[in-house]
């Protein structure tokens, strides 16, 4: 007589991991105004990028709705643009146009991967509802609300990434985002704590991308648009919970359904230190080079050899690279680089062009540029090598380092110093340094999109930071219409 075994049917609490997340979303004050400071820039660094982005085909092919002619009453504006979309396709627009040339901020720990990707869906919710509010003739939300909502959405993501490794298992970073940017604009549109549970419950039921399209051999300009997707779908499932549908207390801890049994190898999520403003507050900052953030240090060492190698490329010997492990795991390596999104990926390729011209742009990615015989002759005399200590630095919390060193040894003997550099421009530690740089930044992207006089009301607003948090989002999107 055979036994059949029958799961006992009892529904259960919800996560911990799900109700402290909603519990910090729905309740927790934000004191912290280096918080609010360094969001406000990282506000506009952003969007810069975007701006920036909209000069590719590649990128702006995505861009607009699904169905073309399609009006959206009271839509939601996608900036640099003339699109008024409906907040699911504006999210995935504006997280695809802040993403595409790998420009925006950066956290890195156990997990990497970029925050403000997450205003994609912050800035199209917030638009949307306020222009709803504004037709019934209730007050719009403020820039105030979208800092803050920037703020939280950082610090899931990041606080998650602290201790949890999703690349180890194959799972793209932009699983973050989409948890992160589901739990805040389903409060900011307007749902109850047990809602926001519910929705961030199904973004865990969901399938997560695979890493697959970051690394070789399948490196692809999906990575450019990855978290326009997470940040579109967030937003699907929150409205999809606003109206009413349920939730999964237990998405992440059901055995063998649950999302740590059938993708995170059944460990649990760890957890370094509550939820506060930590990551806003720390985040990385890229300022000099479009360029994956593991490898800007060493960007910035070859343009500092720049000077000494530059007629001397055709007699070096060999070129040692010095990094830490999570740069060796994602951005080295050698052979064929197929597309712009390729070699934006390849430590040794970044490299190369710093050396032979002093810099480093999203041109340098082209076709065009790639086919100097230069770049691969210098990519084939790189040795990369792990220094332990860089990579313990990368993951101590009171540190924080991305250090790289670059030598380069000539074949007549000769060598230059070894140039290491342990902290990047955008770290915390060099913000004083920074952040004008930031600005310069941000102005010049601002440059590729709007007039002179158009540049300088968005740097004006910029510099005004209590004008700017009380500027409702509607005319503060408006300033953004191309």
């Amino acid at each position: 007589m055979s036994m059949h075994r029958a799961d006992a049917n009892v529904r259960p609490a919800p996560d911990r991991e799900l109700v402290d997340i909603a519990g910090y979303v729905a309740d927790y004050t934000i004191d912290s105004q280096e918080a609010y400071n360094t969001a406000r820039h990282c506000l506009m660094d952003t969007l810069g990028c975007g701006m920036l982005a909209l000069r590719y085909p590649e990128c702006t092919r995505h861009l607009g709705p699904i169905v073309p002619g399609t009006v959206v009453p009271l839509g939601a504006r996608v900036p640099g643009t003339s699109y008024e979309l409906d907040p699911v396709k504006a999210a995935f627009d504006i997280g695809t146009i802040v993403r595409w040339l790998d420009f925006n901020d950066t956290w890195l720990a156990a997990e990497w991967g970029h925050p403000s990707d997450n205003l994609g869906a912050i800035l199209a919710c917030a638009d949307y509802l306020s222009r709803g509010r504004a037709a019934d003739g209730r007050p719009a939300l403020t820039m105030r609300d979208v800092l803050s909502a920037m703020i939280k959405a950082h610090e899931i993501q990041g606080v998650l990434a602290l201790e949890n490794s999703f690349n180890r298992v194959g799972l793209d970073h932009v699983v973050l985002v989409k948890a992160a940017s589901t739990a805040v604009v389903t409060h900011l549109l307007g749902g109850t704590q047990s809602q926001i549970i519910d929705a961030l419950s199904q973004a865990w039921v969901d399938g997560q991308s695979l890493r697959t399209y970051r690394h070789a051999p399948n490196t692809g300009s999906r990575k450019s648009w990855a978290a326009g997707d997470a940040t579109s779908r967030a937003v699907r499932l929150a409205l999809m919970t606003l109206a009413g549908e349920m939730g999964y207390p237990s998405a992440l801890t059901a055995k063998t359904w649950g999302f740590y049994d059938v993708s995170f190898k059944g460990n649990r999520f760890k957890f370094q230190r509550p939820y506060g403003s930590y990551v806003m507050e720390n985040v990385l900052f890229k300022i000099s080079f479009p360029a994956e953030f593991h490898a800007q240090t060493a960007v910035e060492c070859a343009v500092k050899l720049h000077e000494q190698v530059r007629d001397r490329l055709d007699e070096i010997g060999k070129i040692v690279l010095t990094t830490h492990e999570s740069a060796i795991r994602i951005i080295s390596k050698t052979g064929p680089l197929y597309n712009p999104a390729d070699r934006d990926h390849c430590l040794q390729y970044m490299v190369a062009i710093g050396l032979i011209h002093g810099g480093l742009t999203a041109d340098h990615y082209s076709d065009e540029t790639a086919k100097d015989p230069r770049i691969d002759a210098l990519r084939a005399k790189m040795q990369v090598e792990e220094d332990r200590h860089y990579t313990r630095d990368y993951l101590d919390p009171t540190k924080r380092s991305i250090a790289n060193a670059i030598q380069v040894f000539f074949r007549d003997g000769t060598e230059t110093e070894k140039l290491e550099i342990e902290y990047p421009v955008g770290h915390r530690r060099r913000r004083g340094e920074g952040i004008p740089l930031l600005e310069a930044k941000f102005r010049a992207n601002l440059a590729t999109r709007f007039s002179d006089s158009h540049t300088h009301a968005i740097m004006e607003l910029y510099h005004d930071p209590e004008r700017l948090e009380a500027t409702p989002v509607p005319a503060f999107m408006d300033m953004w219409i191309a």
